[in-house]
């Protein structure tokens, strides 16, 4: 990579580029359109999903929506998995978060209704934060806190879909880089082969100094993706804390195209880094902000969240849903954020996001959206014309 291209994302603030269209299975425009946009402000860039059902998806009865990150796409029959934290607004010490409120926090919701077809989870969580939905149906959420007795927290879950518990990953409250341990993973998915992939280590993102990493590291903060066979046997493991190709600040999400390239959402570095399945660094695109939730459809186009950006984090971007293709570092369509009086000119965008068959795009609202969306933890932007 090339560091000019590096520098794009400083240097284009301001400038209106020309880039290519989206795929028309998409429900963004065709490429003959040649849309002409600002990929920071999202200004001049065509919105595929202009409709926002804010508070979309049932709420049981008596219950209080909490944060989320992470919404996907039954790959067998087009409805939507996600979950949310058992009311909690945030999450950390003190806050009403899985650990304290045992209500089951994964859900099942029919796309077209938001009716709750299947919910369970309850008692095994502190804070789910990643979710993925395998070929076979099967739902993989990751948990990225430990509690205070050291019982619960840094594991990944393997559920079927009728909530039984299949496979575990890490030590229940244990963080740590040893064998069978995980420390804050935030997402997970797997390959057409089985093979399981965990993006490992959130805090990274707040280490904005040589010295800050440095110390991350020593005192055993992660940076890294783990590679596991389908029956969680430990296989490799790449990357840790810090800013060079194949090094990550905050993993944040993972996706992967028709290609097995496997796309993770560097956060705390503003870029998508593309790696082989062998952990070999591929490529990076700077163009999709500072990103927290990736999604690709089949017709390959990339959807990107970006809930993080912020005037102390990374001025002058706009929170929202950037669309692109998986060919190249250009953003084509734009979804913009809710307005919010904590982010004035970058408005409030949530963490997760996922689309399904016709185009309809769902965010998972994460602790800086949930209030500016009405309090709802899902979104649905409905694909228009």
């Amino acid at each position: 990579m090339s560091s000019s291209r590096i520098l794009f994302s400083v240097l284009v603030a301001g400038t209106a580029i020309m880039l290519s269209g989206c795929g028309v299975g998409s429900g963004a425009p065709s490429s003959s359109d040649m849309p002409v946009g600002n990929p920071i402000t999202g200004e001049g860039l065509p919105n595929p999903a202009p409709t926002v059902m804010a508070g979309w998806g049932d709420l049981p009865a008596g219950r209080e929506w909490g944060s989320t990150a992470g919404i996907d796409i039954d790959p067998l029959d087009g409805h939507i998995w996600a979950y949310e934290r058992c009311g909690a607004s945030s999450f950390g010490p003190g806050s009403l978060n899985c650990e304290n409120n045992l209500v089951d926090p994964i859900f099942k919701f029919d796309r077209n209704t938001g009716e709750v077809l299947a919910n369970f989870g309850a008692g095994l969580f502190v804070t789910p934060h990643g979710i993925h939905v395998d070929s076979d149906g099967n739902v993989w959420v990751t948990d990225f806190a430990g509690n205070a007795e050291g019982t619960k927290g840094h594991q990944v879950f393997k559920f079927s879909p009728t909530g039984e518990v299949l496979l575990t990953l890490g030590t229940a409250g244990q963080p740590g880089s040893g064998p069978n341990q995980l420390n804050q993973p935030n997402d997970v998915i797997t390959a057409p082969d089985g093979s399981i992939f965990v993006a490992d280590g959130h805090n990274g993102q707040g280490m904005t100094s040589n010295q800050a990493i440095a110390q991350g590291i020593e005192d055993g903060s992660t940076g890294r993706i783990l590679k596991y066979s389908a029956d969680g046997t430990f296989i490799m493991e790449w990357g840790q804390i810090g800013t060079l190709h194949g090094e990550f600040r905050t993993p944040h999400a993972l996706a992967f195209d028709a290609e097995g390239r496997l796309f993770v959402a560097d956060r705390g570095n503003h870029r998508i880094q593309i790696f082989d399945q062998e952990g070999n660094y591929l490529d990076s695109f700077y163009s999709f902000g500072r990103i927290s939730g990736l999604f690709i459809t089949e017709d390959q186009m990339l959807y990107a969240i970006d809930s993080e950006s912020s005037p102390t984090s990374h001025p002058a971007w706009m929170n929202g849903v950037r669309i692109g293709t998986v060919h190249e570092d250009q953003v084509n369509a734009f979804i913009p954020p809710f307005p919010s009086d904590s982010r004035p000119y970058q408005g409030a965008a949530g963490e997760g996001v996922a689309v399904d068959a016709d185009g309809n795009v769902y965010a998972a609202e994460g602790p800086n959206s949930l209030s500016w969306a009405g309090g709802g933890a899902f979104t649905k932007y409905v694909a228009g014309p």
